[in-house]
């Protein structure tokens, strides 16, 4: 066999096991089963009536430098959101979102608010006062709350209520542009015998990410969120409220510095 024939057949042969190669991977392809992309669009709020108890208690000061606890809030339905008053994304993403349902529900009396800060270090009340002025926030329904100690807070956000986990930037560039710390742009609910009712990432629905993947999605949460408050506002005060508003053989535990 001469040279060239020698390598036309060594190509040839080549080119069958190729052949064959590619069909058996075709076959093997068919038969695994087809996987599901995750559905932006069931992004929501859990569905249960009562989605958990809070059991733990949290205090610090508002921004008008009063001492005020979670537990005060028993008997109110009120909303429950992070922030620091530098991250450019609570003020553009969030900031108006909250200031949305503060101006449809402040008048009614049993409605309350809370921004807790993430960076307690920073957020003196000084500037807070500066940011809930901005906001149009009454320090009497609208709270934007500060606790001494850092981590204590980041816990008890992520561990007591359900938050995402606080997470510090260490990129120089990444920190300057987007503020020091990634935290969770979920607006909370919780209902009046201090059970957290849902979560609504309305941030994320109508980021530009968001809407190209579901573009009703945003007002389809909205709207579920505004409904909620309402009917939670709508519900006459149970026989269990006496009981957490007097409270207290079963007081809740202590966070922090609380008394």
């Amino acid at each position: 066999m001469n040279e060239r024939r020698r390598i036309v057949l060594i190509y040839s042969v080549v080119a069958v096991v190729s052949v064959i190669f590619l069909a058996f991977a075709v076959h093997l392809g068919s038969q695994v089963p087809e996987q599901e992309e995750p559905e932006f669009s069931n992004i929501s709020a859990p569905k249960a009536e009562k989605f958990f108890p809070i059991k733990a208690d949290f205090s610090g000061v508002n921004q008008a430098a009063a001492p005020v606890k979670l537990s005060d809030l028993k008997g109110k339905v009120w909303i429950i959101a992070e922030f620091f008053a530098v991250c450019p994304h609570c003020a553009v993403r969030n900031g108006q979102e909250l200031k949305t349902i503060y101006d449809e529900f402040k008048d009614h009396p049993d409605f309350h608010m809370v921004c807790v800060s993430v960076d307690p270090t920073t957020d003196t009340p000084e500037r807070l006062i500066d940011y809930s002025k901005a906001l149009g926030a009454d320090p009497a329904d609208w709270w934007f709350m500060s606790h001494p100690n850092e981590k204590e807070t980041h816990d008890y956000m992520e561990k007591e209520l359900g938050f995402f986990a606080v997470r510090e930037r260490t990129d120089p560039a990444d920190a300057e542009s987007n503020g020091r710390f990634a935290h969770d742009m979920g607006i909370m609910l919780v209902d009046r015998e201090w059970n957290v009712v849902g979560k609504w990432p309305l941030a994320d629905a109508r980021s530009e990410e968001g809407r190209k993947r579901d573009p009703e999605l945003y007002d389809r949460l909205k709207k579920e969120l505004h409904d909620r408050v309402r009917e939670e506002l709508e519900k006459n005060e149970t026989a269990g409220i006496d009981e957490l508003l007097l409270g207290e053989e079963a007081a809740p535990e202590k966070t922090g510095n609380d008394e």
